[in-house]
């Protein structure tokens, strides 16, 4: 036991001669504290995406795709009065769960789908409004494509800030700077501009998630080019 003492203590006194102050013992546990935050992120990511009687097909579920292929526990929440939603194109799908059963405090990030009228209906959903304050107050990923963004702007998330969406939405991005960019991403908040642009927009969130190392290979897997 004494010997095991004398050994940390050397250690500890070759320690103060190589760092005196401290210096270099307080950037390791600051990068040591980084890659746990990133380690835990990357493995237990978990997403929301609500769902409302006429979005706009592709965003929802492409992204869906995407993620899940990904490795990221992402759920489609219906705010409607039933599991079962229907897109803006007639096509029916059943949501994973009710908003009223969705545990939105441990979400890394929330999606808004586009279409018309889905974007307006989540925009009028009280209870979406507010998971969308908090997850932003917390600074915690969001989410939004094409008529999208504007649920956004309308509660004061895009002040000074860049985003996109689709042409014709512009003015309902309160205080942001329109960058007609197929995604945008500033800060905690990622916009993309519609359709065409799904796959660029959801693999940009994959690269938030995941990395990029993870996202590289799945665009190989899925046969895309950038």
């Amino acid at each position: 036991m004494a010997r095991f003492y004398s050994l940390k203590k050397r250690d500890q006194d070759d320690d103060k001669i190589a760092d005196p102050f401290g210096v270099l013992r307080e950037v390791r546990e600051k990068v040591n504290e980084k890659e746990k935050q990133t380690i835990n992120i990357h493995n237990m990511a978990k997403a929301y995406e609500f769902l409302a009687n006429g979005f706009e097909d592709i965003e929802a579920l492409a992204p869906v795709d995407i993620l899940r292929r990904g490795g990221i526990e992402i759920k489609t929440v219906s705010i409607g009065d039933s599991l079962m939603v229907e897109s803006a194109h007639g096509v029916q799908i059943k949501a994973d769960m009710m908003f009223s059963e969705a545990n939105l405090a441990d979400a890394d990030l929330l999606l808004i789908p586009g279409g018309m009228p889905g974007a307006k209906n989540i925009d009028e959903h009280e209870g979406v409004r507010q998971a969308l304050l908090k997850q932003a107050e917390q600074n915690k990923l969001i989410g939004a494509i094409c008529a999208g963004p504007m649920v956004l702007g309308h509660l004061g998330l895009l002040q000074g800030r860049k985003a996109t969406c689709y042409p014709g939405f512009e003015g309902e991005l309160d205080g942001a700077g329109y960058t007609a960019a197929k995604f945008t991403i500033d800060g905690n908040i990622i916009t993309g501009k519609g359709p065409g642009a799904t796959f660029d927009y959801a693999y940009a969130l994959l690269t938030l998630l995941k990395g990029e190392r993870v996202v590289r290979e799945m665009k190989k897997g899925m046969m895309y080019n950038d």
